[in-house]
């Protein structure tokens, strides 16, 4: 019988989670019995300080399906989204938010689409019930670098509610900040990637984790993405050296000027040229480094599990 796996991770969420496990419950239920799909609920509690564990075994008391992955601190969606792909028995994994953001009624859509042959199927949300000037449009402009960079022509990279076929979403430790790159960060072709409208709904309770920084984020991180695509464990070692390199340039350019009698021009184009290119190299090499040392290290550390 096929499985499918609905990842959730949760952080300071007990108001939400009883309203979002009923209509997920009721979704799922209705696929298992007109389409044969079995099923699981994984809640990722994400280092909460307030009382969603105990709400979440008070459900799992009352349903088998539902199982609780209990990180040892908040670790971030990234490392939540990562636990849940890694714990996932499912021949598809569906994840969504658990703010009730987020209607689990899609979840249909995403699966029929799946069937036809899609590897992966996201969500873009429409009607989205946020401020225009510090969340859509911040949002637009880094979808929009998104698709640029990595040539995934994906609307709403920021939608929590997407599908995947099981091998996919396990093929990396996502660090911090990554998970805004799914679906391309995981390599996937254009012609595998399928999107559907979906309306998205005010959140229920508590307030929004997100902000106007998440975007400067994301643009720090985006211009590590063409390097994970490709090798980061070399370009790695290839930004270090050009960091090394542009740092020493910027550094003695002063010296080589003045003996140099180089004209005024260039005497602020080279050590300006050359501390801008230090800076992106660092920040390149950091970021690679990070991801890197995730794969090796892991992202996530499950201290129990219900």
């Amino acid at each position: 019988m096929r499985k499918i796996s609905l990842v959730i991770p949760v952080h300071n969420e007990e108001k939400n989670i009883p309203i979002v496990y009923e209509e997920t419950k009721k979704v799922l239920e209705d696929l298992y019995q007109n389409k044969g799909y079995n099923y699981e609920i994984i809640f990722i509690n994400d280092g909460s300080s307030d009382n969603t564990l105990d709400v979440l075994k008070n459900l799992k008391n009352l349903d088998s399906h539902l199982r609780i992955l209990n990180m040892d601190k908040q670790r971030g969606q990234a490392a939540g989204l990562t636990a849940g792909f890694y714990y996932a028995t499912g021949d598809i994994i569906v994840t969504m938010d658990g703010d009730g953001q987020n209607d689990p009624k899609y979840i249909k859509d995403l699966i029929e689409k799946l069937e036809e042959g899609y590897r992966v199927v996201t969500g873009y949300r429409i009607k989205r019930k946020e401020p225009f000037l510090t969340r859509i449009l911040p949002s637009r402009i880094a979808n929009w670098l998104i698709s640029v960079v990595t040539g995934l022509k994906v609307r709403d990279n920021g939608c929590s509610l997407k599908a995947y076929l099981s091998p996919i979403p396990k093929k990396f430790q996502i660090p911090h900040g990554f998970h805004r790159f799914i679906p391309a960060v995981f390599g996937v072709k254009n012609e595998e990637v399928f999107e559907i409208p979906v309306i998205d709904r005010p959140r229920l309770y508590g307030k929004t984790h997100y902000g106007l920084k998440r975007t400067f984020e994301v643009i720090r991180e985006l211009l590590t993405i063409p390097f994970v695509l490709r090798n980061p464990f070399k370009f790695e070692k290839i930004f270090k050296y050009l960091f090394i390199l542009f740092l020493c340039i910027f550094i003695s350019s002063p010296v080589f000027i003045f003996f140099l009698k180089i004209s005024h021009f260039w005497s602020i184009l080279i050590p300006g040229f050359s501390l801008v290119l230090s800076l992106f190299s660092y920040i390149i090499w950091k970021n690679l480094k990070r991801f890197n040392k995730a794969q090796k290290e892991g992202v996530f550390k499950v201290e129990e599990i219900f």
